[in-house]
């Protein structure tokens, strides 16, 4: 691999790194039962919020309307998620200090890989939160669902709900976007190489 791209490697894997300690993602809730909002914040292994009360919040909300509780202890994503990504940051080293391309192009696969499936999984999450809803909540609207949104704004009932990435996850989409540099910039070396 070329000096650069090396380079460039190297900043993102570093940028891998904060994603144990900042959230990746957040939920804001806007309701009249809660005029200040709701910031629900996700992390790699587990859910809080802009305070302490966030999650009980939350879970108020959602009794009213027959989504079950939101209990951190029940989403095994939380537990395994830290152990992936320590694996997806010492496979970045070591393409780094091997220096094999075909690590390189393995490691920005299985990076896309992951991210992929984790939005995938937080979709299911999402939907199956708003959609299996309890037959005895107070607040009963036939064919309505619940589902916030995977990205973006939606209306439900008269809450407003903004799913948008934390963060972290900046931090996981700049270091994406700075291993697809990578990859550009070996393939440009490569074929260079091949009309020269």
């Amino acid at each position: 691999m070329k000096k650069s791209t090396r380079i460039i490697l190297a900043f993102a894997i570093v940028l891998l790194i904060p994603l144990y300690f900042l959230p990746i993602w957040k939920i804001d809730l806007d309701a009249p039962q809660f005029p200040e909002g709701i910031s629900m914040h996700i992390y790699i292994n587990k859910i809080g919020g802009s305070d302490p009360y966030t999650l009980e919040n939350v879970n108020i909300l959602n009794h009213y309307i027959g989504m079950r509780e939101i209990n951190p202890d029940d989403i095994p994503e939380l537990i395994y998620m830290p152990y992936i990504l320590g694996f997806l940051i010492l496979f970045g080293l070591a393409t780094l200090l091997a220096n094999k391309k075909w690590m390189l192009y393995t490691w920005i696969g299985l990076l896309i890989i992951a991210a992929v499936v984790a939005f995938y999984d937080f979709y299911m999450w999402e939907y199956d939160y708003g959609h299996n809803l309890n037959p005895e909540a107070p607040i009963k609207i036939p064919g309505m669902a619940y589902q916030p949104p995977l990205i973006g704004k939606k209306n439900m009932l008269n809450i407003t709900a903004y799913s948008l990435p934390h963060t972290g996850g900046w931090f996981l989409i700049g270091s994406i976007f700075l291993i697809i540099i990578a990859v550009v910039n070996e393939f440009k070396s490569t074929f260079k190489k091949g009309a020269a």
